[in-house]
């Protein structure tokens, strides 16, 4: 079996036109043959934007290229014979897909409503003003181009616990909607960043409301017939009770012959709120490691005034490596996206080896680093930028790697703020390798691998090092890297 190796197969800036479904098709025999297991798509549900949604605009989960609705058929990345098509295409080379849960609020709405509404501090939601707003807003979704097909429920103010924008009187904020549900405010079991952050964007939904919570589980069983995924990524759910992802992710253990594979995006950096939620969810689902990546992101920034030996402290895949998803780069985290974390170029490789290599997490790589990206937009300064984002030279040869040499026990040995090593030990049918990086100077370390390596000869994986590394008669050997690089010794 192979290691499994996810793949975010998009980023904020792909193409538009329904190029990407196709493309996914064309590729999935050469993403086999790196060892990539699952793929991550994109929301393949049609957004309030339409053909030109990323997809996190979330307009109709029923939709996915198929109805003629917010001026498209097809969403940004195809239509929904394409999706199945590239599905079909994936699951034939063994990769799993992971389909975009986007549960968290709905915009583009049909119709407006007349509703009642509270004044909300939007540094301080749990500051909620008394005075009761009669108003309007956009609450009422129809779906009229799809017709009941696949589902007949309607999502109309009850559905909702606030919105951001409402008219007669016309105001943008935050607004708390007054229905049978939102008495005693926002949700619990969410963020407390800014008193509670329940409230992300858009009509969002309340999940306090029953009807909801089985149109969103029959949503869940639906997708799963309708596409053949092997999972989800569940999105925002630091804004999402986590007693409604307990039960959505049982529901779906119960009703599946195989259980999905779950990983959800709660992107902060306090270690105990990660874990925090994974206890809430009793371990259904897997997180993003954010506090790594962050740590990937200032290290590569910092060079040599970092302390490599501390890169792993307080992160996921260190605290609970069976539940932490591990990556260097996703779309939120891009050069010009609302989380930029970029991490620079010479740190890539380095990151990459650190997750794709190692025992502990499962590994996500990010499409530009695989097959490049470029891209122009507005920064926040109003100044336009054109991004190129280079593929990693080496990132095909450490996919190769995780599958033909990351074998056997770990051992870190992690003794020195500007060179770390780590060695896999291999196994009776799988060699190991060392693993040794620096972010200043050349690195070096003399590395004991004991007797059955004896008078063994190494060379650079990677084509960094020329020069080979030969064992003494006690199998102890001296191993390098050059200066900001990484090195992977294979005998």
């Amino acid at each position: 079996m192979p290691h499994p190796t996810l793949l975010q197969s998009f980023h904020w800036y792909t193409p538009d036109g329904g190029t990407l479904w196709p493309e996914l098709a064309d590729r999935a025999a050469g993403l086999a043959d790196l060892g990539i297991t699952l793929a991550w798509l994109p929301p393949a549900t049609k957004g309030a934007a339409g053909g030109y949604s990323v997809g996190y605009d979330i307009y109709d989960l029923f939709d996915l290229g198929e109805f003629a609705q917010k001026g498209s058929t097809a969403t940004k990345y195809g239509d929904k014979q394409a999706l199945l098509a590239a599905i079909a295409a994936l699951r034939e080379q063994q990769i799993g897909v992971l389909m975009d849960a986007v549960l968290n609020h709905k915009m583009g709405a049909d119709e407006k409503e007349a509703v009642q509404v509270n004044r909300v501090n939007p540094e301080n939601r749990e500051e909620i003003a008394e005075d009761v707003v009669a108003a309007e807003a956009w609450t009422r979704f129809t779906f009229p181009a799809r017709a009941g097909q696949y589902s007949q429920f309607i999502w109309d103010y009850h559905s909702f616990s606030g919105v951001d924008h409402i008219e007669n009187p016309d105001e943008n904020g935050i607004f708390k909607i007054v229905n049978d549900y939102t008495e005693e405010g926002w949700n619990d079991q969410v963020d407390d960043e800014l008193g509670n952050f329940d409230y992300l964007m858009g009509a969002n939904i309340d999940f306090r409301n029953n009807a909801v919570r089985e149109e969103l589980k029959y949503w869940g069983r639906w997708i799963r017939e309708e596409t053949g995924c092997a999972g989800f990524r569940l999105d925002a759910v630091k804004h999402i009770p986590a007693w409604f992802y307990k039960e959505w992710l049982a529901h779906l253990q119960e009703q599946s012959e195989t259980p999905p594979f779950v990983v959800a995006e709660y992107w902060g950096f306090e270690l105990d709120k990660l874990q925090t939620w994974i206890a809430q969810t009793e371990g259904q689902s897997m997180l993003f490691d954010a506090p790594l990546q962050n740590r990937f992101h200032n290290a590569s920034r910092q060079g040599a005034d970092y302390d490599l030996s501390q890169l792993f402290t307080d992160t996921l895949v260190a605290a609970d490596p069976f539940h932490a998803v591990t990556l260097v780069a996703n779309h939120d985290t891009q050069p010009l996206q609302a989380l930029e974390a970029p991490v620079e170029p010479w740190f890539k490789p380095l990151a990459y080896a650190l997750i794709l290599l190692r025992e502990q997490g499962v590994p996500c790589v990010f499409y530009p680093d695989l097959f490049g990206a470029r891209y122009r937009d507005t920064g926040d300064d109003g100044k336009e930028y054109d991004i190129d984002m280079p593929v990693v030279a080496e990132l095909e040869t450490l996919l190769r790697a995780r599958q033909s040499h990351a074998h056997g026990p770990q051992t870190d040995i992690f003794d020195a703020p500007d060179c770390i090593a780590f060695v896999r030990a291999g196994t009776a049918e799988h060699p190991g390798c060392v693993v040794v990086l620096s972010n200043g100077e050349q690195g070096e370390k003399t590395i004991p691998l004991g007797e059955s390596h004896a008078n063994s000869e190494w060379h650079d994986l990677l084509g960094h090092r020329e020069d080979n590394v030969h064992c003494d008669a006690q199998g102890n050997g001296v191993f390098y890297c050059n200066g900001m690089s990484v090195s992977v010794w294979v005998r």
